[in-house]
């Protein structure tokens, strides 16, 4: 019996329906840009410096500048040049007493202000910034800094369950419905993300919208790919991929023009309220429903391929089969990707880089991304630079141990776990066993 693949071949396999199907999702795949690193914006720290009492009223009796006013009343950056102690440290004065002078106001306290006791920010933050953030409306400074790190540490942990948990849930219960799903509670997520009053509340619902946003992504990037014929698959899965990267340039665009955060969240989340209307424009999946054993709506979709690409379906191809005949049933499992030794070593090395770009990698990704706001900006307070080498010494790692892999030695790639093991063993090996092979089937021919 003819597969879909079969199928496609007659009927178009990147026609009319697949380029309407992909400009669909790939929308689909823009709109999780702001969910991914939305945190850039949504998380903006400005300069800041301690909110001292009297300081406003005495500056504006001296009428003193901005400037003026930061270098009488404001902590020196520290040894070093650290910043730490001009934006978390305040002189212990009470600025209200009147003893106090227009000139160099700290000289009748102390012979050099360095010497004057420091305290922390009892009264909040002054925040040199015409917009807002969380950080701003919060107070996500200072002592409370590591609360931005768990921002976006919970949405990436979001990612890493949602992307583990996507592959069986979406293969029990169909493509289109998963992905209508977490369009909705994403998008619902998102606009409560945007009201909360609390940074409980937000970070709650930050928590959920990753639970739900990247495994959509996945669904559209998996209905794509079985749209599509077989030697367009390649294609479309990097061209979703740029969707993204065209997000990044509008979500940059759309930051600018809306410099506060409440109003940026709104606004990047309730276009995904449209995606909604996916239920009438993206059928199921037929290879999904052919797996399912449901043919009959299989079919009906198919026709329905081949109508919109303006192609007729032969009766020959009416029937369907599975895109693969076994002769047995298998059941993989996670385990197969570390039970044997070959397959264990590419498995480690991928999940270290992040190039397979679906499930337990791709998770892989999500755990780095869990951990990575809290060293990056712990790491700056020490160093400014230190991020960089720390990165580029993992880059570097990296970039070694994918010269172990088989895609970047030449090779055949393997297609099953025997033929991964077998990679290994001498090829001269290989080739006597051919040679006896077509030695021993040519004697009786003479």
């Amino acid at each position: 019996m003819p597969t879909v693949d079969d199928i496609l071949e007659h009927i178009g396999e990147f026609n009319f329906f697949q380029k309407q199907t992909f400009l669909l999702l790939a929308l689909l795949s823009a709109a999780f840009t702001p969910i991914y690193v939305g945190i850039v914006f949504l998380g903006f720290t400005p300069d800041h410096r301690c909110r001292s009492p009297g300081v406003a009223e005495l500056s504006r009796r001296c009428g003193w500048s901005l400037a003026e006013e930061l270098s009488y009343t404001v902590p020196g950056p520290g040894p070093e040049g650290q910043a730490f102690p001009r934006r978390c440290r305040r002189y212990e004065v009470d600025w209200n007493q009147s003893a106090l002078g227009c000139v160099d106001p700290l000289a009748g306290l102390a012979a050099n202000s360095s010497l004057l006791p420091l305290g922390p920010c009892r009264h909040g933050w002054v925040y040199d910034t015409p917009g807002s953030s969380i950080v701003t409306e919060f107070n996500l400074v200072c002592t409370n800094s590591w609360m931005l790190d768990l921002f976006q540490s919970a949405v990436n942990v979001g990612f890493f369950i949602g992307s583990v948990g996507i592959g069986y849930t979406a293969d029990r219960f169909g493509r289109k419905l998963c992905l209508l799903i977490t369009i909705l509670i994403n998008a619902s997520s998102g606009v409560l993300v945007a009201i909360s009053p609390t940074y409980t509340w937000m970070l709650i619902f930050r928590l959920i919208q990753g639970l739900v946003s990247k495994a959509g992504w996945l669904i559209g990037y998996i209905l794509i790919t079985e749209f599509v014929g077989l030697s367009y698959r390649r294609t479309v899965g990097i061209f979703y991929q740029v969707a993204f990267t065209v997000g990044l340039l509008v979500l940059a665009g759309v930051a600018y023009a809306l410099p506060h955060w409440r109003w940026l969240q709104f606004t990047v989340t309730l276009p995904n309220f449209c995606f909604l209307l996916y239920y009438w424009c993206v059928p199921e999946s037929p290879r999904w429903l052919i797996s399912q054993n449901k043919d009959a709506k299989a079919m009906k979709i198919i026709k329905h391929i081949a109508k919109k690409n303006g192609k007729s379906l032969p009766a020959s191809l009416q029937s369907l089969g599975p895109d693969e005949e076994v002769g047995e049933k298998l059941n993989p499992s996670f385990l197969d990707l570390v039970r044997t030794p070959q397959i264990r070593k590419h498995t480690l090395i991928l999940m270290y880089n992040w190039n397979l770009g679906v499930l337990v990698c791709s998770s892989m990704c999500d755990i780095g991304g869990i951990i990575t706001p809290f060293l990056v900006y712990r790491l700056t307070n020490i160093w400014h630079e230190l991020p960089l080498v720390v990165f580029a010494v993992v880059g570097l790692i990296a970039g070694g141990l994918v010269l172990l892999l088989p895609e970047t030695k030449g090779k055949t790639l393997p297609e099953t776990i025997e033929e991964a093991e077998n990679m290994q063993r001498p090829r001269k090996n290989k080739e006597k066993m051919i040679y006896l092979q077509v030695e021993k089937l040519d004697t009786p021919l003479n």
